[in-house]
């Protein structure tokens, strides 16, 4: 029987990651994934193909406006065809990568089902057969599917979940999206820019609900602008197909009875834990509504026993908190010295049009767990690059501790906000101050030095607004 330090169940974002670095921290590692490719939910029906059709929807509306920036573009058309082959071209090409990547860094592979079988043993489901292979520790990285609410059937045709509408065959004349989390606004964003009717219906108070409050309202501001329907407070009841397509039945804030008709409905409601039949109602791993409780470094109440990813009770379900909880884990296996993973530390990045991202605290959190706090806002209208990209919308907002200015938390809408987020990100690592910030150089112009206009506004020094 084939003995490894680790084995890995599950080849994502957190998967994969971990092995790589596991195995140059000298652990002989096997990752065993069910599909017959690597890269997960994520890379081959989530993130990454979600992202490609946000850049074709930037590159053409770019288009839309070619005359704001002096081109004259007689004649233009979205060619989806060649939008749904170029997906598949990245796709294909980053799955190609973890391969040489696993054998550079000699992560060996199994396909099948992988099953907790006992202390040490994983057995693998595979064409009807089973093997098992020994494992001194042993990791859960399943990832998560997409939910849908009760009574919706996902046909795949006209209801569909993340995967099918990455495979529409044309872009529908009329779109509802239930659900107004990062994915609702991020495929609302794409298919409102492609030319659909999109209509986006959100049950809770307001879209995003996980952002600040401002960002929220900003962000809904401009999507109706845009043309986007925005129904909040709003429960659907039913989701009937018929002759042309579905139609959605719901009721707004108000209590009134509303129908809708559209062509396809995605279901955007949340993703559920894919942590059935992996053989963990065996062991002492505790679950709680799908999800797993681990402690500080991922270890479950199995020893030797691990989990990661979107499967973790009280943790964000994101590719890039999947990979730390990955790497924080394997150090600690091997004795390095790193710290655990806090939640506070980790962004939020969503891609629609403004992009949003975000990391610490919101405003209300931080009021609510007790701080006395100050704000500072800058907008990008002032921002001179954001004025030569013709991206004025939004804003960077920073929330700090009052007395020592300690930041703690930033949130920003506006034009390459996920890339922005990076300095914010660094700064609460290292738990820096405003003060720090605003004696730090920032390139001029870019749209990251708003940055330095809005921790200086926390001080109310914002020099150009």
């Amino acid at each position: 029987m084939a003995r490894y330090d680790l084995a890995i169940i599950g080849s994502g974002p957190g998967g994969y990651v971990t092995a790589i670095r596991a195995s140059q921290w000298g652990l002989r590692t096997l990752v065993i994934e069910k599909d017959g490719f690597l890269g997960g939910t994520c890379l081959h029906v989530g993130c990454i193909p979600a992202k490609v059709f946000l850049h074709h929807a930037e590159v053409y509306d770019l288009f839309k406006s070619a005359k704001d920036f002096g081109i004259d573009v007689k004649e233009f058309s979205l060619n989806w065809p060649a939008v749904l082959a170029r997906k598949e071209r990245i796709v294909k090409k980053h799955a190609k990568g973890i391969e040489f990547l696993f054998r550079k860094n000699k992560v060996e592979t199994m396909q099948g089902w992988g099953r907790w079988a006992g202390p040490g043993r994983v057995s693998i489901e595979s064409g009807g057969k089973t093997s098992e292979i020994e494992a001194t520790h042993i990791m859960f990285a399943t990832g998560s599917v997409a939910r849908s609410l009760p009574g919706v059937e996902i046909d795949g045709q006209t209801v569909l979940s993340n995967i099918e509408i990455l495979q529409v065959p044309a872009v529908p004349k009329t779109l509802v999206i239930v659900g107004g989390g990062a994915v609702g606004v991020e495929f609302a964003s794409i298919f409102n820019s492609f030319g659909a009717a999109v209509t986006l219906i959100e049950m809770l108070p307001r879209i995003v609900p996980l952002e600040d409050e401002e960002i929220s309202a900003e962000l809904e501001k401009l999507l109706r602008k845009k043309g986007i329907q925005i129904f909040t407070e709003a429960k659907v009841e039913s989701v009937k197909k018929d002759a042309q397509g579905a139609k959605v039945v719901f009721k707004d804030k108000a209590g009134q009875t509303q129908t809708l008709n559209a062509e396809k409905v995605l279901m955007a409601v949340g993703r559920a834990p894919k942590t059935e039949n992996l053989g963990l109602d065996k062991s002492k791993v505790k679950i709680e509504r799908g999800f797993v409780h681990v402690g500080p470094y991922m270890e479950t109440d199995e020893p030797q026993v691990y989990a990661i990813g979107d499967i973790l009770a009280g943790m964000p379900q994101l590719a890039h908190a999947a990979s730390m909880e990955g790497i924080t884990c394997v150090a600690k296996i091997t004795g390095k010295q790193m710290a655990p993973v806090e939640k506070t530390r980790i962004p939020n990045a969503t891609y629609c049009e403004p992009q949003i991202a975000s990391i610490g605290l919101t405003e209300r959190a931080a009021r609510d767990a007790g701080h006395m706090i100050k704000t500072g806002k800058f907008p990008f209208i002032a921002n001179s690059k954001a004025t030569i990209l013709g991206h004025h919308d939004g804003f960077i907002k920073v929330v700090t501790e009052e007395k020592h200015g300690e930041i703690l938390g930033v949130h920003i809408i506006g034009p390459l906000a996920t890339e922005i987020i990076s300095e914010s990100v660094a700064a609460l690592q290292l738990e820096a101050t405003v003060d720090d910030l605003m004696a730090t150089v920032h390139a001029h112009p870019t749209l990251w030095e708003a940055m330095s206009d809005a921790v200086a506004a926390v001080r109310g020094q914002s020099i150009n607004a």
